[in-house]
C-alpha cells in the first residue's frame, strides 16, 4: 500500500469509538492491490478512488469510483483472504483505516453504526444489480449518461452535486465498457446538447436524465 501516513488517529464521524489511523495517498499512489492479504476496511474521508480488476489475460476493467463517505475492501469481514481489486487514488485522497477485528468489534458493539453500515451495504449492492443490468441491456450512451449521473451525485439528497474535476475520458471508456473514440463521440454530442458543460471541471446537468430514460 503506497502512502504517506499521518500519527494521528481519528474515526469516521458515524462512530467515534472505532479505532484506526489516518493515511493520506497522493494520486496515483495504491490503497491495495489485487492479491494483497485482506486485513482492513478504508473509509474515505476526502478525494476519490478508482477501483479496478484485471483478469488472466491482462485486461482491466474499472468496477467502481469510489469518494467521501465510502468504504472500501469491507469484502474482508467475509473471510475473504484476498484482494479481488486494485484500489487507486485518483487525486489527492485521505482514508480512515480500520482493521477487520476492530471493525467487527464495533458492528457488534454499536447497533446504531451497525445499522447503518447495513443500509449503506444493501444500497451498495442495490448499484451492483442495477450495473449489471445497465450492462447487460443498454447501449453504451445510456450507460455513459448514467454513469456520469452517479458519478455528479443525482438523485443523492443528502450528497452534494459533485464537480467532476478528475475523471478521463479513458477512464470512463473503462467503467463503461467501451472504446475511447465512442466516450469522446457521446461526450461532445451531450455537451453539443447541452447535457453537460465545462467550467473547472466537468459539470452534469439534469437534462442528461432525458438519456436514461430515451427508450
Amino acid at each position: 500500500m503506497t502512502r504517506n501516513p499521518t500519527k494521528r488517529t481519528a474515526a469516521p464521524p458515524e462512530s467515534p469509538d472505532l479505532a484506526g489511523r489516518v493515511v493520506q495517498f497522493r494520486r496515483n499512489d495504491t490503497l491495495f492491490s489485487q492479491g494483497d492479504d485482506a486485513r482492513s476496511i478504508l473509509y474515505i474521508q476526502k478525494g476519490g478512488v478508482k477501483v479496478t480488476v484485471v483478469n488472466k489475460a491482462g485486461k482491466e476493467a474499472i468496477v467502481a469510483i469510489l469518494g467521501p463517505g465510502d468504504f472500501l475492501g469491507e469484502t474482508c469481514l467475509a473471510d475473504q483472504p484476498l484482494r479481488v481489486a486494485t484500489a487507486a487514488a485518483t487525486t489527492p485522497c485521505t482514508a480512515f483505516v480500520i482493521q477487520k477485528k476492530e471493525m467487527a468489534r464495533v458492528l457488534h458493539a454499536k447497533h446504531a453504526f451497525s445499522d447503518r453500515f447495513i443500509a449503506y451495504m444493501l444500497a451498495r449492492n442495490i448499484q451492483i444489480e442495477e450495473d449489471l443490468v445497465d450492462q447487460f441491456f443498454n447501449h453504451s450512451e445510456k450507460r455513459l449518461a448514467r454513469t456520469l449521473l452517479l458519478l455528479a451525485h443525482y438523485g443523492q439528497e443528502d450528497q452534494p452535486r459533485r464537480v467532476l474535476r478528475k475523471i478521463s475520458r479513458q477512464m470512463l471508456a473503462g467503467m463503461i465498457g467501451t472504446t475511447r473514440s465512442r466516450i469522446d463521440f457521446f461526450m461532445n454530442k451531450f455537451r453539443k446538447l447541452g447535457f453537460i458543460t465545462y467550467n473547472r471541471g466537468l459539470h452534469v446537468n439534469n437534462s442528461l436524465l432525458s438519456v436514461v430514460l430515451h427508450e
